[in-house]
């Protein structure tokens, strides 16, 4: 039986002014798995993102979601087809509430985003729904909390939180523990693995603790190519990843 793919590229190459950031990349993201996309500084992995999320179009290559060719689509179809992205910098909005920031993402999924003449109270529908995704990442004791006085790694759960809202079947995390202590970074550990079930996560980490801890498959890139790929043991023990890291020949 060959492997359920949900994402798949053929050959993934962008170049900027003639110089490749990401050359003839093959991805291959089983279903289920926590699959991360590792690698030294400049190595790409943020461009393959924002390639996936059409943030990027590529120069050449091709992109499959679910067997479908999504290579040309925009941003929006990418959304709504389930493929919901995080980023390095925190989304959410300051002055809201916990709760409203959930709703506001939820009023995108059941369309509902531009309706500005509507009252406070056409919301309330969705605050069932809010405060269930606010305790899936237990953030029930937040909800009328200001953003703004969250602790970092909380408004990071805030931000898994409204990604979980648009209902993602893919989740692609760009740096979820960066700049985290480390009770931050044990807390947004456990949420990514909580959250997990029954989606595919798709995370650029640079810590290789969170790395190990989570991942069921690593692929390593270098100078925008895939340099090794497998479990955590295997390329953690190539030569060729540890001179990528370490500078020098393993």
């Amino acid at each position: 039986m060959s492997e359920d793919l949900i994402l798949q590229t053929h050959g993934l190459t962008k170049e900027f002014k003639g110089f490749a950031a990401v050359q003839n990349v093959d991805l291959r993201v089983k279903r289920g798995n926590i699959h991360a996309l590792i690698g030294p500084n400049g190595a790409g992995k943020t461009t393959v993102f924002n390639l996936l999320t059409k943030f990027l179009q590529p120069t050449a290559g091709t992109i499959q979601f679910n067997g479908i060719d999504i290579t040309r689509e925009e941003p929006a179809q990418i959304a709504r087809r389930g493929v919901v992205r995080s980023f390095q910098i925190s989304a959410t909005f300051p002055h809201l509430s916990v709760m409203e920031n959930v709703r506001v993402a939820l009023q995108r999924k059941v369309g509902t985003s531009f309706h500005f003449w509507s009252p406070q109270s056409t919301l309330d529908v969705l605050n069932d729904r809010a405060v269930e995704l606010l305790e899936s990442v237990d953030l029930g004791a937040y909800i009328d909390t200001q953003t703004v006085e969250l602790p970092y790694g909380r408004k990071r759960a805030l931000e898994i939180a409204t990604t979980l809202a648009l209902e993602p079947e893919l989740m692609l995390l760009d740096e979820p523990t960066q700049g985290m202590g480390h009770e931050d970074v044990d807390l947004v550990v456990e949420l990514i693995r909580k959250v997990s079930k029954g989606r595919t996560i798709l995370m650029v980490e640079h810590n290789l603790s969170v790395v190990e801890t989570l991942s069921n498959v690593i692929t390593v890139l270098q100078r925008g190519s895939i340099l090794a790929e497998g479990t955590y043991d295997v390329v953690s023990k190539d030569p060729r990843v540890l001179e990528a890291y370490v500078g020098v020949e393993a």
